[in-house]
């Protein structure tokens, strides 16, 4: 119950700030005020409205919003965002371009399940879709998940991720992003044991912690000061009364978003304080660059709490995977069985999350894979949003994943893509 009561307190805490937002809003826009010769006024109203917009976008999943792409005809396609495999804990969905031949590039990208919802990968996607039919795993919001869906720890995630590489065949191309990369290799060499034929053709993992220890950041070094009982004790919580996932055991989304605030609390502030002066000029606008980003950043989803758990201890404590000694279902999991799927790593040189080393760290653990069908690639002052969606990955990094596949798809000569 004390779980239960913390979370429905942050849930309260977090309310309480967008109606004071929309209070102070809505006080400071009556028109009475319009003869005030008063800059507090119109600073109030922009206070108000930006601090209401932030806490309301803390609980609402953002739409994808893709809703057309130009082919090569020169014609805009309709885009249709459809569940091919409806899971309680994630779904596998593709974006579906109408009226147009399909592409011989296909491309499963590999959200985080980290606190964000797919959609952060939305302009990832949006970048492929012109070049290759896209899919993308939607994981869902724990909160929303009842109790009798039973658990998803990282051996489940991997077992999601095998079956939807099993449902989309051997001809499908892996991106995975960040968080996920250890676990799609995991699922991966999974596969190479109990049905190779379902095997990805390529797999190319970007900016994911497989070996924490090969750079210390922020993030592994807090893995190591916390001890796995106090996790349990002080972060995790109990689903309140207001959600479907009533007395589910959660990591939620709030404190996430406060550690990620937390770690570059000086830039979120400056740019919070800018723009309310802008809001105050006149000179914001609703979908300008502020907004754009931080509607996302600021939309979190709860873990389930045995998935962020044995995330800490199996992927960062432990280093089942950077040790080569993963299990799923008290099998092991060898990614030396890994022998003919193409796998490239890609970093970024200023990366604070999952520094330079550690997803390189995943070629070493390919001891039956040939040199020829491993390839790395660190990007020059790019952090670690930028290796996925940033300029970096528009201008660099996208180019150089869809030649490694197009390398990669037998019959299928090279050719630069821009």
């Amino acid at each position: 119950m004390r779980h239960m009561m913390s979370y429905d307190l942050i849930e309260t805490i977090r309310n309480t700030n967008q109606w004071v937002g929309a209070t102070a809003s809505a006080m400071a826009s009556y028109p009475i005020w319009g003869g005030v010769p008063n800059p507090a006024i119109n600073m109030m109203a922009a206070w108000g409205e930006v601090t209401e917009r932030s806490f309301a976008r803390m609980v609402v999943k953002p739409d994808w919003g893709i809703n057309s792409v130009v082919g090569s005809d020169g014609r805009d396609h309709i885009v249709s965002v459809e569940t091919e495999i409806a899971r309680p804990f994630g779904d596998l969905i593709r974006f579906h371009v109408q009226g147009r031949p399909e592409k011989r590039r296909r491309i499963l990208l590999v959200a985080p399940m980290s606190g964000h919802y797919a959609t952060l990968l939305r302009s990832t996607v949006q970048s492929l879709l012109p070049d290759a039919e896209v899919w993308i795993t939607d994981w869902h919001n724990a909160r929303d998940i009842p109790v009798s869906a039973g658990k998803f720890d990282v051996e489940d995630y991997t077992l999601y991720l095998a079956d939807f590489f099993r449902h989309l065949g051997p001809t499908i191309n892996v991106v995975a992003v960040c968080q996920p990369a250890p676990l799609a290799l995991a699922a991966t060499a999974y596969l190479a044991a109990e049905d190779p034929k379902a095997q990805p053709r390529t797999l190319t993992l970007i900016g994911g912690p497989i070996d924490p220890d090969a750079a210390a950041t922020d993030v592994t070094d807090f893995g190591r000061r916390v001890t796995m009982g106090q996790l349990e004790q002080l972060i995790i919580q109990r689903v309140g009364f207001k959600y479907a996932g009533v007395g589910r055991k959660v990591y939620p989304g709030l404190l996430q978003l406060s550690s990620f605030m937390s770690m570059n609390s000086e830039t979120h502030s400056r740019a919070f304080s800018d723009q309310i002066m802008r809001v105050a000029k006149g000179d914001a606008g609703d979908h300008d660059k502020h907004n754009k980003f931080y509607d996302e950043y600021l939309a979190v989803m709860d873990m389930t709490a045995e998935f962020y758990l044995s995330t800490v201890e199996r992927v960062f404590k432990n280093r089942d995977i950077a040790r080569n000694a993963f299990e799923v279902n008290g099998r092991l999991v060898d990614i030396a069985a890994i022998t003919d799927v193409a796998v490239k790593t890609v970093e970024g040189e200023n990366d604070d999350i999952s520094a330079p080393g550690q997803c390189k760290a995943a070629l070493d653990l390919l001891t039956g894979l040939p040199e020829a069908r491993k390839a790395s690639h660190l990007e020059p002052g790019a952090g670690h949003y930028g290796i996925f969606a940033g300029k970096s990955w528009r201008n660099n990094i996208r180019p150089l994943v869809l030649d490694f596949i197009d390398q990669n798809t037998p019959g299928r000569r090279k050719k630069k893509t821009a």
